[in-house]
């Protein structure tokens, strides 16, 4: 089964970090005989294509056009994965034809980064403790001569 989860079998097998961020785009091109242009937004990005919903009829290995609605600039992609649909769309992964690594205008993560699972809670700050000393403390001044 091919999913878009950041761990599994495929996890080690990706080319770049998936982010989890929605990104209003147009995708363009043709379902059956007609053209057609539809905006949406992306469920996941990363620096090869995204995971986005389209109401439009397409099928593995069409080619589509994005755009960003942020960036004027237009890319070229080609559906990889067809999945199940979600609220009347359909989940489709589209890949760049040509490398384009700073098409989203975001910085991914270093591969290094891990976000901790959501059952994982972020363990509380340890306050700091006071450094103990070896010396004892002055006598304190009484007022007396």
């Amino acid at each position: 089964m091919n999913t878009w989860s950041g761990s599994g079998p495929d996890a080690s097998r990706r080319r770049s970090q998936r982010v989890i961020l929605s990104v209003p785009i147009t995708v363009s091109g043709e379902a059956g005989n007609a053209a057609f242009s539809e905006k949406t937004l992306t469920l996941v990005i990363n620096a090869h294509g995204a995971l986005i919903t389209l109401a439009a009829k397409i099928s593995q290995g069409q080619l589509v056009k994005i755009q960003s609605s942020t960036h004027p600039e237009k890319q070229d992609c080609r559906v990889v994965y067809v999945g199940p649909p979600v609220e009347g769309k359909t989940q489709l992964g589209v890949e760049f034809t040509e490398p384009s690594p700073h098409f989203w205008h975001v910085a991914f993560p270093p591969e290094s980064w891990t976000p901790l699972p959501p059952d994982k809670p972020i363990p509380p700050a340890k306050p700091e403790k006071p450094e103990k000393s070896d010396k004892a403390a002055p006598p304190a001044k009484t007022g007396k001569r």
